[in-house]
């Protein structure tokens, strides 16, 4: 093993585990930052955004302005604006009047700055994080991927570091067992759609679960990959356990709820009701958009033109309870036993294929078993997060462990969205600093969350425009 435990500028400032949206804008504003030494790593040999899910026509659900820096410092030359005019589409996409850009021209955008950044380094992957103590910092042990035992591992030291690992995919524990070589391509979830995405249009039956946007999107691909009048293509099936296909909530004021502002507040509370909250607010972050959601309605319009019936069904509040194989005269298949949760009745339906678009959960990397005793769980085994996104550690532990897109339970919905990942960057920026190397805003939403505190000339409710200073009445 080679020892970098002492290179000539002694340990990191910061080193990076995972190089996802999030510890990319971290990496992006940290860029330049005087004093500040920077290490990013990731297993992967470049970056890549869910490219299972890089379908055509597919956008994002958030304004362009939520890139990797612009909330935070829209100065950056690793601004999207920026890549635009270093690519000569300044102008085309002006003309455009796109708010909310193709995911694949996101994915791109990323790649180009990933690309670019001197800290980012891909084929690195971490497989230890320790605390040395004599050193009175991290040791991170990392090699490349691949080959037996993997390759040469390399060791740093870092002061601080944040996990930026992101998330797993979350499949419903019946079709668990079937996610099996044997069952590949027709058991799957949807972060792999893409790459059976042919496969699963020539099957005759095909269910999707769950009633989010990549349940949705796939939907909608499905049924676009049926002839103009539905006859070909297979039968499209969408299950879903939430009582209704919903849209996501996207109201101005509603929005409010991916604010520094909400944060705060989220913190604030105790954690049982930080956990019912998270629930009850599904179509914050679980819904799908409006726009998915007409051009769904519109196709299955189409196929009913001349007396027709779509070849497809929608079913919602709807759970599975059981699935097993089948291979008879009709087919190689499978049985879903299915639970409606609002009749309480139970059924059967057969389908030759299964995508599970249910979601992702945030992991406990293995990297971070050397740890796992100096850090402070929960009574569920979650991270203990700070405001400034400090995981709780031992008081031995002398140096900053962060984390990003761990902390929905501590943080509330906007954990996992891009709205809050460039400003929630110069959170940590700052901390680690010691310093404010970027400002943050005091205040940017106009509700109030919680009860309203009085302060003098701001009159009766002691509200203040979003971006005003404490003290700064509303004029």
């Amino acid at each position: 093993m080679t020892d970098h435990s002492t290179p000539p500028h002694g340990a990191y400032d910061l080193v990076g585990v995972g190089i996802g949206p999030f510890n990319l804008s971290l990496a992006a504003l940290c860029d330049g930052v005087p004093g500040l030494d920077t290490l990013f790593l990731d297993r992967r040999p470049a970056f890549s955004w869910h490219p299972g899910l890089l379908l055509e026509g597919t956008v994002l659900q958030v304004p362009f302005m939520a890139d990797l820096v612009t909330m935070a410092d829209p100065t950056s030359r690793w601004s999207y604006l920026n890549y635009l005019r270093e690519h000569g589409r300044l102008f085309p996409f002006f003309f455009s009047e796109r708010f909310h850009i193709p995911r694949r021209e996101y994915d791109h955008y990323c790649r180009w700055v990933a690309e670019r950044l001197p800290s980012c380094r891909f084929g690195a992957e971490v497989t230890a994080v320790e605390w040395d103590a004599s050193a009175e910092a991290f040791a991170v042990t990392h090699r490349a991927p691949g080959g037996p035992g993997g390759g040469r591992e390399e060791r740093v030291l870092a002061r601080r570091v944040v996990l930026g690992v992101g998330t797993t995919p979350v499949v419903p524990e019946p079709l668990r067992p079937l996610l099996t070589p044997a069952h590949a391509g027709r058991v799957l979830h949807s972060a792999d759609y893409r790459t059976h995405r042919a496969a699963l249009a020539a099957a005759d039956d095909v269910t999707v679960v769950g009633a989010g946007q990549s349940g949705a999107e796939v939907v909608l691909d499905l049924l676009r990959r049926q002839d103009g009048e539905g006859r070909g293509g297979p039968y499209v099936r969408w299950l879903a356990r939430t009582p209704a296909f919903a849209p996501m909530e996207y109201s101005k004021i509603g929005l409010e709820h991916f604010t520094p502002d909400y944060v705060r507040y989220f913190r604030t509370l105790p954690e049982a009701v930080r956990d019912r909250l998270v629930r009850e607010q599904w179509q914050l972050y679980k819904g799908v958009g409006e726009h998915t959601l007409g051009e769904i309605h519109d196709e299955l319009y189409e196929r009913t033109i001349g007396g027709g019936r779509p070849r497809a069904g929608l079913h919602p509040g709807v759970e599975i309870t059981a699935v097993r194989p089948v291979e008879d005269s009709g087919g190689r298949g499978y049985v879903l036993g299915c639970r409606h949760t609002g009749q309480g009745t139970e059924f059967e339906v057969r389908t030759s294929a299964v995508v599970a678009a249910t979601g992702y959960a945030a992991v406990r990397p293995a990297c971070l078993d050397p740890l796992e005793k100096l850090v402070d769980w929960d009574a569920r085994g979650r991270y203990r997060v700070g405001g400034d996104y400090r995981v709780a550690l031992d008081a031995s532990v002398t140096g900053t462990l962060y984390v990003q897109n761990a902390e929905m339970h501590t943080h509330g919905v906007g954990a996992p969205d891009l709205t809050l990942g460039a400003w929630r960057a110069a959170v940590i920026l700052n901390s680690a600093a010691g310093r404010t190397v970027l400002p943050v805003p005091d205040r940017a939403a106009w509700t109030t969350f919680g009860a309203p505190e009085p302060e003098a000339g701001a009159g009766e409710s002691g509200a203040r425009e979003p971006g005003a200073r404490a003290g700064e009445a509303a004029r």
